[in-house]
């Protein structure tokens, strides 16, 4: 069973990076053996779509099953629609929870966990809410 997990590094002793579309590394990893290697995601810089743009790159790797904290509504339906089980909320290290997966004690989720656009850390910016044009 193959296993991707976003991840906030390129190791099983990394944690479990929280956003889908744009974490930074995605460990691919052979339940059974332990077996894993990690990919850049494309989608970490991307301005908009990063969450299609990621399923579909992921979606080309054979995997059985994602592993992340959360996934919108857009990345959900491309996984959907290639067989490709999705896992909310994990959180922890990505050995953790492929442990936890194979135990049983993370279960698939049937709908995104969070609305389209959640990972983009909107902020203030430059001059928003002082007053100034």
């Amino acid at each position: 069973m193959k296993i991707a997990i976003s991840a906030a590094g390129s190791t099983l002793g990394d944690d479990v990076d929280p956003r889908f579309g744009r974490c930074r590394y995605f460990i691919i990893a052979d339940a059974d053996t332990m077996d894993f290697q990690f990919i850049e995601n494309p989608g970490f810089t991307a301005g908009g779509g990063a969450g299609i743009s990621t399923a579909q790159s992921i979606a080309g790797h054979d995997i059985d099953t994602v592993l992340t904290g959360n996934c919108g509504p857009n990345a959900y339906e491309v996984l959907s629609a290639a067989g490709i089980k999705v896992v909310t909320g994990v959180s922890g290290k990505v050995v953790d929870a492929i442990m936890d997966y194979k135990s049983g004690k993370l279960k698939v989720s049937n709908q995104p966990n969070v609305p389209g656009h959640f990972g983009m850390q909107r902020g203030m910016g430059r001059g928003r809410g002082m007053g100034c044009r």
